[in-house]
């Protein structure tokens, strides 16, 4: 049966204390919104609707940066959660099977458990919630439940003292036939606490009209919801120790794992080591055996198989290094074609620029690639040796094979096999250097009386 989402995604997050909509804060480099879109995508829907609400124009060019096939509809009232769900009746008009509500702060539900979710709807349930078995269950609503079957669904300010005492909570996450769905949503009143359209309702509403419903569980830290400061960096914190916990798993070594910080779509390939104190942005692959050494900071970057990498290197988006490739310390590369066994060993930057296969690039070279309006590219050659100290203003090309003195500012391009020398001649003046110095103490020692 096909299956559709909706993702809540309208709510302000005023404990956040921010200007910006709660579910565009990031974890890993990736806004919440984006998590969750990844992760109702694994059961692959055939619509995605997210519901927008404050900041509703961020919140759209968001999901749609991350998949333009996604629809989102705005809650322009904030009536409750029920009330949201129904602004994607007409997204969905049409559509025929069933359907998952997520949350836009909840970003870590697993495959397994959507399509545990799913698997119970195929057996008869026509209402499946998603619950789990709280630690402290404090604000949460609880599920009035007998096995697996669920009777309702109670808010913990509507909740009496008794069932304030059951510890299974509900997440929030509910699936159901769309039809289904809205028409039990269409009976759902505001007779509560809040004045609000509770999503929550649905399942006793369903027990009424003799249907089933069902209770499928997760681990609590599943459904980690993000409301405050305080919770964006446990969701950080959760999001790095699953990530580290799968890298190793997947065959990487992590030397010092705490100290090292993925983002959300961080690729590394088996045998790849990490040295300690490592930030990967977004957009980052890592081939077999690579390594990437101390305090080096990834992104936007593709790095193939053994190559090094670091300590103490930037490589910036479109860095793009072959085999055996090396970028030593203090180097940033952006924008770049390093090809295999090319090396950039120390104090160097290359931007907009190839550099051909074994070549080699002395400490403190610059590409001068900016003229203050245009980038301009700089090629170097297969087996190029360029000198320390010198600056390619580009566009400029230096062929294969060819050398640069040491110092030189190369501003023609330079033929395969040549030398290139671009610097002023070296004059000696005898004894300045002596006279100079007993010049500069005679007048320090005059300022001292």
């Amino acid at each position: 049966m096909p299956t559709a989402l909706i993702v809540l995604a309208a709510g302000q997050g005023s404990r956040m204390r921010s200007d910006r909509p709660k579910v565009l804060h990031e974890v890993a480099h990736a806004p919440l919104l984006v998590h969750a879109l990844r992760a109702g995508a694994a059961v692959a829907p055939e619509r995605v609707v997210v519901v927008a609400g404050h900041g509703g124009d961020a919140v759209e060019a968001a999901a749609q940066a991350h998949d333009d096939a996604v629809t989102v509809v705005r809650q322009t009232e904030q009536l409750g959660t029920g009330h949201a769900v129904l602004q994607a009746r007409d997204a969905l008009a049409g559509f025929s099977g069933d359907v998952i509500v997520l949350y836009g702060d909840t970003p870590f539900i697993r495959a397994e458990t959507l399509q545990a979710m799913l698997d119970t709807r195929a057996d008869g349930a026509d209402v499946v919630v998603l619950g789990f078995e709280a630690a402290a269950p404090g604000r949460y609503g609880r599920l009035i439940a007998q096995g697996d079957r669920l009777e309702r669904i109670v808010e913990a300010k509507d909740a009496t003292p008794e069932e304030l005492a059951v510890t299974l909570c509900n997440s929030g996450v509910l699936a159901a036939d769309a039809e289904t769905l809205f028409a039990l949503l269409d009976q759902v009143g505001n007779d509560n606490a809040a004045g609000e359209y509770y999503l929550t309702d649905v399942p006793g509403l369903a027990r009424a009209a003799r249907m089933s419903a069902r209770v499928v569980t997760c681990p609590e830290a599943e459904t980690l919801g993000v409301n405050t400061r305080a919770d964006l960096a446990a969701a950080e914190a959760a999001f790095q120790a699953r990530a580290r916990a799968e890298a190793m798993e997947g065959g990487v070594t992590l030397v010092a794992p705490e100290t090292v910080h993925l983002a959300y779509d961080t690729v590394l390939g088996r045998d790849v080591i990490v040295e300690p104190n490592v930030v990967f942005g977004p957009g980052v692959t890592v081939e077999n055996g690579a390594t990437i050494r101390a305090f080096t900071h990834l992104e936007g970057c593709h790095i193939s198989e053994a190559c090094v990498v670091g300590p103490y290197a930037r490589l910036r988006p479109g860095a793009e290094l072959d085999r055996a490739a090396k970028v030593g310390n203090f180097v940033e590369v952006k924008a770049a074609q390093v090809h295999e066994g090319a090396k950039i060993n120390h104090l160097s930057y290359v931007g907009d620029a190839e550099v051909g296969a074994r070549a080699n690039i002395g400490a403190g070279t610059i590409t001068c690639n900016y003229d203050g309006v245009f980038k301009h590219r700089t090629e170097i050659g297969a087996d190029a040796f360029i000198g320390s100290n010198t600056a390619l203003v580009a566009p400029v090309r230096v062929g294969a094979g060819a050398m640069t003195a040491s110092g030189s500012v190369i501003t023609q391009d330079v033929p395969d096999g040549d030398l290139a020398l671009g610097r002023a001649k070296q004059v000696n003046k005898d004894g300045l250097a002596a006279r100079l110095m007993a010049k500069l103490k005679a007048a320090k020692a005059r300022g001292r009386n």
